[in-house]
């Protein structure tokens, strides 16, 4: 008896202490998680960090509905000593874990320049998911964060999955994430009629409706980061030549010690010489795309003017990324940028430089891509 009563005191003191100091064990959580998911994350066609989203998704759809079982009950989601309150808790913990590993990829993809209304989206679903607990007692709050991390999930496991991309293989992913949805709420139908229906089936609609909605406006308009590629190198040269172990040789001029500081850098080169853009682009394994280098100077009166498009093959699997360059000679002195892009537009990154003309070669080192 004694040994149950100090059980059941130690219980009570770790719930009250776990009330008390949930917001900073929550925050450290969150700050936690995002770095170990940034440092522990490699590929987005790896079987364990798919495994590990899958298995995010499912204890979320095991949380919904259980405590939306409870919650018809009557019971307390503040009260530390019902089961409810920790299954609000695990609830919040792995939607924190889903939506840091899809940062983590998309961030990984895309230019924050270019993709910022989505990372915009995520990052207001990270916080809110920090910060708006209360609202976890709300159906529709549940089930729009739920939906955006499965809608976000199918956008690139799909291209993996059949070896294609596109805005084919994008629709698709839309109307599997919708019938995968479909088949949730029909369980939680299920699992409590009830409850469902009298939660406001416009507001869920609304909800569904809109992220649905911006989703495919933000892939249209270009500004969704192209998952599952994503540009591992990428930089300006004097010249390239692959060697005997089938590396690039590129010649450069010396970066110094601050080049990581510097917004653009400067290239020096005589006129009519050639200027080469290497880029690495990792693919998944059997998914063999291509890509476009856009080259652009920028013009004072016009803005930035595509003066060429070379399209170049990029082969899937390679962990460091598919290698390959594209060419120009006709560069004149001024502000150029070079734009890596899928066929379709969608921006992987960009390289941007400031070419000085003068009459003779500067000093170059030589690096091997590996």
């Amino acid at each position: 008896m004694p040994h149950e009563m100090i059980g059941n005191s130690l219980r009570v003191h770790l719930r009250t202490a776990y009330t008390r100091f949930e917001r900073p064990i929550s925050s450290a959580s969150l700050l936690g998680g995002f770095a170990f998911d940034a440092l522990t994350l490699k590929r987005v066609d790896a079987f364990w960090e798919n495994f590990w989203i899958v298995a995010h998704l499912a204890v979320v759809a095991v949380c919904i509905l259980v405590i939306n079982r409870t919650e018809n009950r009557g019971a307390d989601s503040k009260d530390p000593s019902k089961a409810h309150f920790w299954f609000i808790n695990t609830l919040q913990f792995f939607f924190g874990g889903l939506l840091s590993t899809l940062l983590v990829f998309y961030f990984r993809s895309g230019s924050l320049r270019v993709s910022w209304p989505f990372f915009l989206i995520l990052g207001a679903a990270f916080l809110a998911n920090e910060r708006l607990k209360q609202h976890y007692t709300r159906l529709y709050f549940q089930i729009s964060l739920f939906y955006l991390c499965l809608y976000c999930f199918t956008i690139f496991i799909l291209p993996v999955v059949l070896h294609a991309i596109g805005a084919f293989i994008f629709l698709l992913s839309g109307a599997v994430s919708l019938a995968l949805l479909y088949v949730f709420l029909h369980f939680l139908r299920s699992a409590d009629d009830e409850q469902l229906a009298a939660s406001r089936r416009r507001t869920l609609n609304s909800c569904i409706g809109a992220i649905f909605i911006t989703i495919n406006l933000l892939y249209f308009l270009n500004l969704i980061p192209p998952l599952p590629l994503s540009l591992q190198d990428a930089s300006v040269h004097h010249a390239i030549a692959r060697n005997a172990e089938g590396n690039y040789a590129v010649q450069s001029e010396d970066p110094g010690p601050l080049r990581f500081f510097r917004l653009r850098e400067t290239f020096h080169g005589r006129p009519g010489a050639p200027v080469y853009a290497y880029s690495a682009v990792f693919s998944p394994t059997a998914l063999n795309t291509k890509i476009v280098h856009e080259w652009q100077f920028y013009e004072p009166k016009r803005g930035w003017t595509t003066m060429s498009r070379i399209e170049l093959p990029v082969r899937g699997g390679r962990g460091r990324g598919y290698r390959t360059y594209s060419v120009s000679t006709a560069i004149t002195a001024g502000a150029w940028r070079v734009n890596v892009e899928t066929p379709g537009g969608a921006l992987l990154g960009r390289l941007r430089f400031n070419v000085v003309l003068q009459p003779s070669d500067p000093p170059l080192i030589t690096q091997i891509k590996n």
